[in-house]
């Protein structure tokens, strides 16, 4: 759909030369000389780049309907996750390796999945998830350094790090965004 400059809101999805861009933030300025113009903070959607751009003011631009929907995790086959719309039940599946941390992913997990075009692009997990440690090194003795850390492996077949004090069979908070151990659950 194409609207002018004049119409832009942050959010909005824009097609600039076949990639889509997020508009973090907008200005229109009106100089004192010359046409007004706009200026936009723009978010690359597939690359994650952000970068600035200038338009006339009452210029066409194309806005691509988006749509966000919450799905619930179901299952992985092959190299494929299984995602089932929690309202209609409809399943769809999404590549595996586009979803950044899947491995973090317990069956039955909301999720927030962006449609772009009625076509899912993106698949974003909770900030938190909780996990069981499945797998563990017991924490050495007199070993009381701060902030020592060591490998586990949770439900979900993922490593993490995690403090000494944490065992086998203990549930765990974990941050998706930086696989960083944040509590026990």
């Amino acid at each position: 759909m194409a609207i002018t400059t004049n119409d832009l809101k942050n959010g909005y999805v824009l097609d600039i030369d076949g990639e889509l861009w997020s508009i973090v933030q907008f200005q229109h300025v009106k100089p004192g000389k010359g046409g007004a113009f706009v200026r936009t903070k723009l978010k690359n959607l597939a690359k994650g780049n952000t970068t600035e751009r200038t338009f006339r003011a009452g210029e066409k631009v194309e806005r691509v309907t988006t749509n966000t929907i919450e799905m619930q995790y179901l299952y992985e086959d092959g190299n494929q996750l299984v995602l089932m719309n929690t309202d209609t039940y409809e399943q769809i599946s999404v590549e595996s390796g586009g979803v950044e941390n899947a491995d973090l992913l317990a069956p039955s997990a909301e999720v927030q999945v962006l449609f772009v075009r009625d076509a899912p692009f993106r698949v974003e997990l909770p900030i938190f998830v909780e996990l069981t440690v499945t797998r563990c090194d017991p924490g050495a003795k007199g070993d009381t350094v701060s902030n020592v850390m060591k490998p586990a492996v949770v439900e979900t077949g993922a490593t993490v790090n995690v403090p000494l004090f944490v065992n086998e069979g203990d549930r765990i908070r974990i941050d998706t965004r930086s696989r960083e151990y944040t509590a026990r659950a």
